[in-house]
């Protein structure tokens, strides 16, 4: 990829507003949306469901990337690929093992969608390697999953660039890097250069006045 994706994260909007905040970063020319999902069980955290996201979901034309934080991802996993879904990114360690990891993926990809695998910042980056000629997307987290407006943690670049030095002596394609947590524009730049290729970025979008100049900053 070369032009670097930006999804700004609907957890960081004003759910007073929310339509108005989507209609601004979609104007501003992000790509893609990003939905946090959490149960409450697998993060200390809940933020919405299924219902958000199928209201959500055609009011706009960007791509709907939904991070599922959730325990149980081949339960749910039809469910919000039939709400709007079109990118959907469960967790490693929801899963019981490796067969599991492929079940979810599998599903994934036969209820329509493009499959996605996260992991937290204490799993190794390499835990996912036997699963990259299935997938479509890597999301690394940047942050402890459950809460926004965390700080970015710089180690998890490592990760990026463990990945991406796998990528390229396996010769693993079409798989996308994304990263989520304290994302701006030094962080953001700090991993381009390590290479991600979408940045996933709340509070420092939503809320301001200048959120074009942001998200172009992002780039």
């Amino acid at each position: 990829m070369n032009k670097t994706i930006v999804a700004p994260s609907i957890l960081s909007a004003n759910f007073n507003h929310l339509f108005a905040d989507i209609e601004s970063v979609e104007k501003a020319g992000a790509e893609w949306l990003h939905f946090d999902v959490m149960d409450g069980h697998f993060v200390p955290n809940i933020s919405f469901g299924q219902p958000v996201l199928k209201n959500i979901a055609h009011s706009h034309h960007m791509v709907n990337d939904v991070h599922i934080m959730i325990s149980d991802p081949y339960k749910y996993a039809p469910e919000f690929i039939k709400a709007g879904a079109e990118i959907l990114t469960f967790h490693y360690e929801a899963c019981r093992d490796d067969k599991e990891v492929f079940r979810v993926i599998d599903l994934i990809h036969e209820c329509g969608a493009k499959a996605g695998i996260s992991v937290k910042p204490d799993t190794p980056i390499s835990k996912i390697f036997p699963f990259l000629y299935s997938l479509d997307l890597v999301l690394v987290m940047s942050v402890e999953p459950g809460f926004g407006g965390q700080s970015f943690m710089p180690d998890m670049l490592n990760k990026v660039v463990e990945l991406k030095d796998y990528m390229q002596i396996n010769e693993v394609k079409n798989v996308i890097i994304e990263i989520d947590g304290g994302i701006n524009k030094e962080t953001g730049k700090l991993a381009r250069l390590a290479g991600v290729d979408v940045l996933v970025a709340g509070s420092y979008i939503f809320g301001h006045d200048d959120i074009k100049e942001r998200i172009d900053s992002l780039r």
